[in-house]
């Protein structure tokens, strides 16, 4: 086989990372019916070929890489270039992979120390004792995966400021079509709202993984709230709309926008809403502002630092325990994509954000039995910026009645 060009540019790459992380000797991917996508993605696989052994691939920080597959299935990693290693039985995979691996002392692997990164624990922990057995230690690849899985080019960069501006443009006309249903005494219901934002998602030319989330009153504190066709509220005057929704361009590589909103039918809002709103809003321009001037320095920080600025403002509201999420997630090509989290909730996500990726800043407050409000924004970080694309941002819950 001829080792390809973008291939052979794709590992020289990878090697030049590896080489800029004192004492790492390389990385190594392995893989068992599909448990490391992640694997998969870096090495740019197609997820969705048919292999039953397991493999490994072994990129050292210098020299050639070697292929170490099963003789069953010996053209299972083709397309990358390097030595193939062909192995049968389970005692002759751990001599050879011994050999492979006989001058190396640290080395990489989809792994994340006490599970502290879930989204980078894809290898086992059989298969991290049998590395370690071979007298290796084995460290998290997990900075590794985001620099060559969510760091963008300029066409990912251009496709998300085009669906931000699709997604912002979409909600305007959601709230107009919800005050015109409810000025009009048209029935209207929550799986209406979103069916409405598919439409809308559709006709701006955007694709989505799943669909939005339009819920109402004490459906919106429910994050993760999704309508169904058969016993969703209606939406009517007095009530609060909360609405999500996620997509990109059906392009090739294009990335996603996320954003959240929220929206009272009537002229004015209540007070407690309003209040409630402030909070979440003061919480997510802190979370932006922090990160804004340590980018400006040259400082990015960790996930888990933007997550505690944020939280912070919510605790000191007194509603700590009514914020039951991480502050963001990573955007991609997946609306959650493999960079780092905006998250000292769930995990305490050590990762530091990396120029040219993107997360999104989400805090909520969720009054169960009343309701929830969140607000959502992305955040693209250039080398001494941090840009929110899907102007204006929202300063105040959108009087919905007032858009009929």
């Amino acid at each position: 086989m001829i080792d390809r060009p973008a291939d052979q540019q794709r590992i020289a790459e990878i090697q030049q990372a590896l080489r800029a992380v004192p004492g790492l000797d390389g990385w190594l991917f392995y893989d068992f019916r599909g448990s490391d996508p992640l694997g998969y993605r870096v090495l740019r696989l197609d997820p969705t070929r048919h292999v039953t052994r397991r493999w490994y691939y072994w990129i050292p920080a210098q020299g050639r890489t070697v292929k170490l597959v099963h003789r069953i299935e010996p053209h299972t990693l083709d397309e990358l270039p390097g030595e193939t290693v062909q192995y049968a039985s389970w005692d002759e995979q751990q001599t050879c992979l011994a050999r492979i691996l006989d001058k190396a002392k640290q080395v990489a692997m989809q792994y994340s120390p006490l599970n502290a990164i879930p989204y980078i624990s894809r290898v086992d922990a059989g298969t991290i004792e049998l590395i370690r057995s071979l007298g290796i230690e084995v460290v998290t690849s997990a900075d590794l995966v985001q620099q060559f899985e969510a760091v963008w080019n300029d066409h990912q960069l251009d496709s998300h400021r085009d669906a931000a501006a699709k997604l912002r443009r979409i909600v305007d006309e959601a709230f107009t079509h919800v005050g015109a249903s409810v000025s009009a005494r048209t029935s209207l219901t929550e799986y209406d709202l979103q069916q409405f934002i598919l439409s809308r998602i559709d006709a701006h030319g955007l694709i989505t993984s799943s669909p939005p989330i339009a819920a109402v009153n004490a459906h919106s504190a429910d994050p993760h709230y999704t309508p169904g066709p058969n016993g969703s509220a209606r939406i009517g005057a007095g009530d609060l709309v909360l609405i999500d929704l996620w997509a990109k361009s059906p392009e090739s590589g294009s990335v996603y926008a996320d954003i959240t909103w929220t929206g009272y039918v009537g002229s004015t809002a209540p007070t407690r809403e309003s209040e409630i709103f402030g909070i979440v809003r003061e919480a997510r321009d802190a979370a932006l502002a922090f990160v804004r001037a340590r980018v400006v320095a040259g400082d990015f920080p960790c996930g888990w630092e933007v997550d505690e600025v944020c939280r912070q403002v919510v605790r000191n509201a007194g509603y700590e325990d009514r914020f039951l999420h991480r502050t963001g997630h990573s955007i991609g090509e997946e609306v959650h994509g493999n960079g780092a989290n905006i998250d000292n909730l769930e995990t305490r996500d050590g990762r530091r954000l990396m120029p040219r990726t993107c997360f999104s800043i989400e805090p909520g407050i969720y009054l169960a039995g009343q309701f929830g409000i969140r607000s959502e924004l992305d955040v693209y970080l250039s080398d001494r910026e941090a840009i929110v694309f899907g102007q204006p941002l929202q300063m105040e819950i959108v009087p919905i009645l007032t858009k009929a």
